[in-house]
């Protein structure tokens, strides 16, 4: 029988770590190899979809946070964000390869949406790096 609550609470965890919260779905995934009770192939494919669409969420407020760049509130200090749009400018869609990584991969995401990267190579891209991860680590842990 399916447990669906873990296969559900890995994907929640694998979307909001994609996120800008801090959460870490790799010790979750890790500890779910480890308990050995579920196929490794279905654990992977559901910590990148669910990852994938956290960093999906990224892009879309990154699409939509130019209207609010001016405000007095607003989170991201001119100037990192330029430094951020210069670097994606600079190095092109390809820095998506690094949207696995912790502490820049989250705001590149962002970025990516800032600066319009169309849906599908964001798709494209961020699912080959997230998918590479979690593969990445299950060969680890079952070895």
């Amino acid at each position: 029988m399916v447990d669906l609550s873990v296969y559900g609470g890995l994907f929640a965890v694998a979307l909001v770590a994609a996120t800008l919260f801090p959460l870490q779905s790799e010790a979750l995934l890790a500890g779910l190899l480890i308990a050995g009770k579920q196929p490794v192939w279905m654990l992977v494919a559901v910590a990148s979809v669910g990852n994938v669409m956290g960093s999906t969420i990224n892009w879309a407020m990154g699409r939509s946070i130019e209207k609010l760049r001016e405000r007095r509130w607003f989170p991201i200090k001119p100037r990192a964000l330029e430094r951020a749009e210069q670097g994606y400018r600079r190095f092109g869609r390809w820095t998506l390869l690094l949207s696995w990584t912790p502490v820049i991969g989250d705001p590149l995401t962002m970025i990516a949406g800032v600066l319009r990267e169309p849906l599908w190579s964001f798709l494209l891209i961020v699912a080959i790096a997230k998918t590479a991860r979690y593969t990445a680590i299950a060969a680890l842990m079952t070895l």
